[in-house]
């Protein structure tokens, strides 16, 4: 009486899900989130600096957080984001420091900021900031940069 040794049935097997593909996302729709975040806060930096009268390390952290945060969301991992990021950050904060300096100018003369833009003009304005820029004023150019191209980095992982 021996019994033939009988294999199981085979089991039905599911084929485990295909990875989800990387993120790459869209990268000149990252850069146009990255301009608009760069203007924005270019004005809100300009705004805060001259409602409290001085520049502040945070607002330039701030700028470089909201360039780099919109780049990476919305473009994800391609490595040129980082380098647009700080770019942009660099000049949204530059753009802060000419509008501080036009409402400043605004103020003295007690004209409005069109009044400004049209008579001194941007040309004007850099020669005032020209004259006017101390090392710390390139530092909070540098911290916004280098923020900027950190989150933008760290946003797309």
């Amino acid at each position: 009486m021996s019994q033939q040794f009988q294999p199981p049935a085979p089991a039905s097997y599911t084929p485990a899900p295909a990875p989800a593909p990387a993120r790459t996302g869209n990268v000149g729709l990252g850069i146009l989130a990255a301009v608009v975040a760069a203007l924005v806060a270019a004005g809100a930096y300009g705004g805060i600096m001259h409602a409290i009268e001085r520049q502040i390390g945070y607002a330039a952290v701030g700028v470089g957080l909201l360039v780099g945060l919109a780049a990476g969301k919305l473009g994800g991992r391609n490595p040129v984001l980082p380098v647009v990021s700080a770019v942009l950050s660099i000049g949204s904060v530059y753009l802060g420091q000419l509008f501080f300096t036009a409402l400043v100018v605004a103020d003295v003369n007690h004209v409005g900021l069109a009044d400004v833009l049209d008579k001194v003009g941007i040309g004007g304005l850099n020669d005032i900031w020209k004259e006017s820029a101390d090392v710390l004023d390139y530092v909070f150019l540098g911290i916004g940069g280098f923020i900027a191209f950190g989150s933008a980095k760290k946003t797309a992982a």
